[in-house]
């Protein structure tokens, strides 16, 4: 963490074709390894500076510009910036002014009174008409407060098409994304991440980028973090190694698009939807160092961890990111997954033990079937326990797990997550009207029946 890269990895002009006006990923795009390293990369021999970031004229005709994800005088440990050498400066656009906001929402979430009831959804219908990636986004709701950096939103995505003649960026949250169904592309200011189900995306606050959906019918989630940027958590007593490795995670190299053609910007600013023209593609960097990236990371990678005696352990041991709050331990938002793993407890019930926790727990599936719940649960589908709201498994799976015998068994095939988050989530009035909402989602619970034996 925090390493310099002794030489920029092989990059290049963003090579594209050009297919009903969008700009297509032709190849595999290169990476760089490690978690929040200063990464240089450059498109153009010779487009970094050297010794300096801003001399009075950058190589190649190109302009000096600084994304600040950070304050200035934040610790050096925590400092997130990133010089940028591009063909022309961001600030090259028409005025904005407010579009619709379409189903995407903001907190604070006031619409709706906060439920202790236990609520799950079906997977969002693929649309028919045509819808890019951020046409295709639904909030669900959230907590805090865009306005005070603080909280996050939960929001859903259903898509068919690329963007093509329009980019985005949010300056209310960082973005971690959740693929499901379909590949997707994200082609940013800094270089070009190509995504699949199994993996996850995370986009600073602020950058720019557009969505390809090379596969067509395209599906996830999005955890919207509103405040300190997610990081790696720390490992405690576990040591040196395990949970994810930071060599895992992977940043782009650059990428850029020399374009004149007119592109729509969007912005997600103070909770609404805004857009500028503009003449030009905004993605235009030719080269850039720091350490302010988008990345990716494969779940698949995950270490493991889990008792070799007795006893489900809590379920910390699954966090890949956590965003810290002000109240130390406690985050703003954990993102946990629960993979593929081998269970092997012995005298013990093996699914997660029922619970009421004071932090608020989101959960999406990506495949398989989830160890707590025998149906119901579907791939694409979310379920939301709020804080201090009872949960658990399901009868069936309570039935199963207590006559099981406890010889070593491996649950495969399997990917869930959760976002986790020290607020009570609102939710949005179309998350309680949509005809995605599970009403019977609590009949699993009602055939948990006394078997009290009594006093001896």
């Amino acid at each position: 963490m925090g390493n310099e890269t002794e030489a920029p990895p092989k990059a290049r002009k963003h090579e594209a074709s050009t297919l009903g006006g969008a700009v297509r990923v032709a190849d595999v795009p290169a990476y760089q390894s490690g978690f929040g390293n200063h990464f240089s990369s450059e498109a153009v021999a010779g487009a970094l500076p050297v010794g300096r970031n801003s001399p009075q004229r950058p190589p190649h005709g190109l302009y000096a510009e600084l994304i600040s994800g950070t304050s200035f005088t934040t610790a050096r440990a925590d400092n997130r910036r990133t010089w940028t050498y591009r063909i022309q400066p961001s600030v090259v656009h028409r005025p904005y002014a407010r579009i619709d906001d379409g189903l995407i929402r903001s907190a604070p979430f006031n619409d709706v009174d906060a439920t202790p009831t236990q609520l799950r959804w079906s997977p969002l219908p693929i649309p028919t008409a045509p819808t890019d990636w951020l046409a295709g986004i639904v909030t669900l709701g959230g907590n805090g407060d865009v306005a005070t950096q603080v909280g996050m939103a939960v929001h859903l995505y259903a898509a068919n098409s690329s963007m093509t003649d329009r980019c985005f960026y949010d300056a209310d949250g960082e973005l971690l994304i959740v693929p499901q169904q379909g590949r997707a592309h994200f082609v940013t200011e800094l270089g070009i991440i190509a995504a699949a189900p199994g993996e996850i995306v995370v986009i600073p606050r602020g950058l720019r980028f557009r969505v390809e959906l090379p596969d067509g019918p395209s599906r996830g989630y999005i955890c919207e973090n509103y405040g300190a940027a997610l990081r790696l958590p720390e490992l405690g007593p576990l040591g040196s190694n395990g949970l994810a490795s930071p060599r895992d995670f992977l940043a782009p190299v650059a990428a850029y698009e020399d374009r004149a053609a007119p592109c729509m910007l969007i912005a997600k600013f103070q909770g609404h939807l805004w857009a500028a023209e503009m003449d030009h593609s905004p993605l235009n960097v030719v080269a850039w160092h720091g350490n302010l990236t988008p990345y990716k990371y494969d779940l698949a990678r995950f270490m493991v961890l889990g008792t070799v005696s007795f006893d489900h352990p809590d379920p910390s041991i699954y966090s890949v990111l956590t965003a810290p709050s002000d109240l130390p331990g406690t985050a703003n938002i954990d993102f946990v997954i629960f993979p593929p793993r081998w269970l092997v407890a012995e005298d013990t019930f093996r699914p997660p033990w029922y619970h009421r926790n004071v932090m608020t727990e989101f959960m999406g599936l990506l495949h398989g079937a989830y160890d707590a719940k025998a149906e119901g649960f579907l791939p694409g589908g979310c379920s939301l326990h709020n804080c201090m709201s009872a949960h658990g498994p399901d009868a069936e799976t309570w039935r199963r797990a207590t006559a099981a015998a406890l010889a070593p068994h491996k649950i495969d095939d399997t990917m869930a997550f959760m976002f986790e988050s020290r607020f009570a989530m609102r939710l949005t009035p179309h998350a309680v009207e949509s005809s995605e909402l599970q009403h019977d989602y609590f009949e699993g619970w009602q055939g948990l029946e006394r078997h009290f034996s009594g006093a001896p």
